[in-house]
């Protein structure tokens, strides 16, 4: 029978990969300035919105997760906790409140201003949901007990004790016959 994925696995796992896609979402189109029934202006980036913290979040979060689970202390747990809710603040209050607001834009030729629309792009999308997953898998993370946060460790060290065991087994008869 297989051993099911617990959440001492699961919710690494899940913090490195919102992690990745925040990272992923900060070099992506966050919104396009359209003006009412028109075409588009122009784009925003989503690092441009916000000097890509969130990218500087998302790597910090992943250290502080590998020392988390390598010493399995709460402190870098929370720390890992701390950089999830601060990437998912940032999402709330500087591009949430921007979605479908209209404003002025310089027009391209430079002359003069037309008012645009900030639609949501996917990039936009991808950070919203990487955010959400980050901060929530993060404090789950840090809730849980010592060994639990070690586990993946553990689970990583095992398998590699049992593979270099069949390893030195498949090994040992052929160096017996010399």
């Amino acid at each position: 029978m297989r051993a099911r994925l617990k959440a001492e696995v699961v919710l690494p796992a899940t913090i490195v990969l919102a992690a990745i896609a925040l990272g992923v979402s900060e070099f992506m189109t966050a919104f396009e300035l359209t003006p009412p029934g028109g075409d588009p202006l122009s784009d925003q980036l989503a690092g441009d919105r916000h000097g890509f913290a969130m990218l500087i979040l998302a790597v910090f979060a992943v250290g502080a997760l590998a020392f988390a689970v390598a010493t399995g202390q709460r402190s870098w747990a929370w720390a890992t906790a701390g950089f999830g809710i601060a990437a998912l603040l940032i999402f709330l209050v500087v591009d949430l409140p921007d979605v479908n607001q209209i404003g002025d834009v310089e027009v391209a030729d430079g002359f003069g201003l037309a008012s645009a629309e900030a639609v949501p792009q996917p990039g936009f999308w991808l950070e919203a949901a990487a955010a959400i997953v980050l901060g929530l898998a993060s404090i789950a993370y840090a809730t849980q007990p010592s060994e639990q946060r070690r586990a993946p460790r553990r689970l990583f060290e095992s398998r590699r004790g049992s593979r270099a065991k069949k390893a030195g087994t498949a090994t040992r008869p052929a160096d017996q016959k010399q």
